[in-house]
């Protein structure tokens, strides 16, 4: 603890005795006898309202945070006016911090703090007492409130927000200007002494810079701080408590200060006269150079702009202005001529763009230079006449006639001779030529407007010293039109004629085309070759014509097919014409005059088929591919039918056969050797009564002894059978003449029949249906037989 803090301590103790001591006397006042302190105050309802005087009356207890003695800190006293001293009261503390913060003396009602209280923690704390009787522990007192409010010491140094500030300032402010305020907060009671009050000064950065001691508020102190000479400054502003007194705490932060540009400085041309150099060929729009200006701001405040302002070269030369780069690109306006002038000299300006108006005492802010720039000779290309040529010629001109001729010349001083030709690219067809000397154009092959209206060359110029010096120029040739095309009728007609038509009824429009393009436009008319006495042409003057009839019937069993020739011409000079022959077929049609049927006979129709013929046709194609797929399909699927389809043909053994074998004597699928003796099968003999689908290699079982019963031989061989996997389903019934033990049915041979004790009736076989008629005659009739 420093001594400063040791002697306000003590002159808190001196001046607030009653701090050290708190002592709070109850003094108990039965209920019957009451005090009255105080005025009488009147109510509204004219009744006297009394203040009754309470047996312990509270005030605030004071405490000072952060106490540093070694013993608890002595807060204060309850006493009540019940307590005889005899230890017969419990006093009894409840509320904030009650029992560990603070505790009670419960016999004397002393009160004392367990530790060091922080008021930035909390400022104050409300507790409750009572004092009851310690033996019946009935309260002698009512339950109180009080605060024990904590006093403030200065243990709190003043901190800023910010460890480091940043600010800026224009450059070039007046005394005075404001850059930042700084706030410095201190966590001490600012009510009670001066413990936060807060001044601020200034460690670093005079006598750039000043603050103001209340308000922290960072303000320029020294006029016109030129930002090209320094930009960047350091400010240590200092925060001290106690009003800044000696013994205050204080804290200090950093503010960084950056001067700002303002346009005060006007750009400067590094040099007074800028020499450039070019050539003669230089097309326009080509840079030749650059000149620029410094400036010693920035931003927007160093943009400049350029400009020509004088010279002889103002209308050959151009400038240009570079944002990026700040410079000025003088370019070429106009084409260059060595020969004609050699030398140019210009007067450029730069001057800021955005000049702040306070500081037009500094300027102007501009500067001007001298350009000049030098022309050097190149060996130029020949130079047209023109940039372009057009030539118009008719289309009946002769071969070998000039349409046109180009001109060029050699700029340079030698003026060298020029050799003209054709760039054969833009002539592929080679219909036109070129003299190569004087440039004359003329045609080598006959010329068609129909073909082509229009032919685009192109036309090289080179010098014939220096060949790879040559210039190109476009030649536009117009084919002008000639009649030369007779008219044609626009479409084919597919024309016909009811049997039922009457004198002057239409049968057909037509019209024309011409591939001819005359001036005033076209013009046809239309007529018979010759009298016609069947049909006749009225000319409907706006290049189109009618076809009527001119007989009442027409009998297509007689004529079905009629030809009438047109024919067509137009007005221009010299008139062409042509004879378009129409196709009328004679048709049976109904009272409406739609045609019904023609006659069969075939007509000359142009080749190629129609777009509904086209699609007729695939269909039926379609239509094909589909029943041979499904014809495929279900031949595929069919099962194997036996060749013995008739149920009444009753044989000893049933063989299904999916192809004609060798009939009755091929008994090689039911061999009984064979199946007595399996080892006499043929090697890769295949069975005849089915259609091998996949061969298996036969499997070698074991011969079967002579004496072994039939039956149980084909039981072996059966189950042998179904239990290999390898055997195929075959749908083959191999029966075998044997019956087994105990028939029910027995045999229906006619073998025995003659050794029967008595004759059979077989009469009743012809009830069994038509599949037993056979058998019916053949055993039927027995009795006649013996009879005869």
């Amino acid at each position: 603890m420093t001594i400063y803090q040791i002697l306000l301590l003590f002159l808190l103790w001196v001046c607030l005795p009653h701090f050290c001591s708190p002592e709070i006397m109850f003094r108990r006042t039965p209920v019957p006898q009451q005090r009255i302190l105080g005025a009488r105050v009147p109510r509204s309802d004219g009744k006297i309202l009394h203040r009754q005087k309470r047996g312990w009356m509270w005030n605030q207890f004071f405490l000072l945070e952060e106490y540093t003695g070694s013993d608890y800190q002595y807060v204060g006293k309850l006493h009540s006016d019940q307590d005889k001293g005899d230890g017969s009261l419990k006093y009894i503390l409840s509320g904030d911090g009650a029992g560990t913060l603070f505790i009670i003396d419960e016999k004397t009602g002393d009160i004392h703090a367990t530790r060091r209280i922080d008021r930035e923690e909390k400022a104050f704390y409300t507790l409750r007492a009572q004092a009851i009787n310690r033996r019946t522990l009935r309260p002698v007192e009512p339950e109180s409130e009080f605060v024990i409010k904590i006093h403030d010491i200065n243990d709190n140094e003043p901190t800023f927000p910010e460890e480091i500030y940043t600010a800026s300032v224009p450059e070039m402010s007046v005394v005075g200007t404001s850059v930042v305020q700084v706030t410095a907060t201190d966590a001490d009671d600012p009510s009670y002494g001066n413990s936060a009050r807060v001044i601020y000064s200034i460690l670093q950065g005079q006598p750039y810079f000043s603050v103001e001691p209340e308000t922290g508020i960072i303000r320029t102190a020294l006029p016109n701080m030129n930002r090209e000479n320094r930009e960047q400054y350091q400010v240590v502003i200092q925060a001290k408590d106690m009003g800044g007194q000696m013994g205050g705490l204080s804290g200090t932060t950093t503010v960084n200060i950056t001067l700002t540009d303002v346009n005060d400085n006007p750009p400067r041309f590094p040099q007074n006269t800028i020499h450039l150099r070019v050539l003669e060929s230089s097309p326009v729009g080509t840079a030749i150079g650059s000149v620029k200006a410094t400036d010693a701001d920035t931003g927007k405040n160093a943009e400049v702009e350029y400009r020509i302002i004088d010279g002889d070269g103002t209308d050959m030369f151009d400038i240009i202005t570079e944002k990026d780069t700040q410079e000025g690109i003088i370019t070429v306006k106009k084409p260059l001529d060595y020969e004609s002038r050699r030398l140019y000299t210009l007067k450029v300006e730069a001057e800021n763009t955005h000049v702040d108006p306070r500081f037009y005492y500094l300027g102007p802010f501009k500067d001007t230079t001298i350009v000049k720039i030098s022309v050097e000779d190149v060996d130029e290309p020949p130079v047209f006449s023109r940039s372009s040529y057009l030539f118009e010629v008719h289309e009946d001109i002769e071969v070998g006639t000039i349409i046109g001729t180009v001109m060029a010349r050699d700029p340079d001083s030698a003026s060298s001779p020029i050799r003209f030709s054709l760039d054969r690219h833009t002539d592929l067809d080679r219909i036109f030529n070129i003299h190569s000397g004087n440039g004359s154009l003329y045609t080598s092959k006959p010329l068609d407007r129909e073909l082509s209206q229009w032919h685009n060359l192109t036309v090289i110029a080179a010098e014939i010293n220096n060949p790879k010096e040559m210039t190109r120029v476009a030649v536009f040739v117009r084919i002008l039109d000639v009649n030369d095309n007779a008219p044609q009728f626009a479409v084919f007609y597919d024309t016909f004629v009811c049997e039922n038509a009457r004198p002057g009824q239409l049968i057909q429009t037509i019209s024309a085309v011409d591939k001819d393009d005359p001036l005033g436009g076209q013009k046809f008319f239309f007529s018979l070759a010759a009298v016609n006495p069947n049909f006749t042409v009225q000319d409907n003057e706006d290049n189109t014509a009618r076809i009527l009839t001119r007989k009442n019937g027409f009998n297509r069993h007689e004529i079905s097919t009629y030809l009438l020739p047109v024919v067509i011409s137009d007005n221009d000079y010299p008139i062409q014409s042509s004879t378009g022959t129409l196709t009328i077929r004679v048709c049976a049609c109904d009272s409406q005059g739609n045609m019904q049927s023609c006659s069969a006979e075939a007509l000359l129709l142009p080749a190629g088929l129609s777009t509904g013929a086209l699609i007729a046709i695939l269909l039926c194609i379609i239509i094909l591919l589909v029943i041979v797929v499904l014809f495929a399909a279900l031949k595929r699927q069919r099962k194997k039918e036996p060749l013995i389809l008739s149920k009444e043909d009753i044989r000893d053994n049933i063989v299904s056969y999916n192809d004609e074998g060798g009939g009755e004597e091929d008994t090689q699928a039911f061999d009984i050797g064979t199946l007595r003796n399996p080892a006499a099968i043929e090697e890769k003999k295949l069975r005849r009564d089915i259609i091998p689908e996949t061969l298996f290699i036969p499997r070698r079982t074991p011969t079967a002894p002579d004496n072994t019963d039939v039956r149980d031989f084909i039981n072996e061989r059966l189950k042998e059978h179904d239990l290999d996997p390898t055997a195929p389903p075959y749908d083959s019934l191999a029966t075998y003449a044997y019956e087994g033990n105990d028939s029910i049915a027995e045999s229906l041979s006619s073998l025995d029949s003659g050794t029967t004790d008595g004759d059979q009736n077989y009469d009743y076989l012809r009830e069994w249906g038509p599949r037993f008629n056979k058998l019916a005659e053949m055993y039927g009739g027995g009795d006649s037989d013996k009879d005869s």
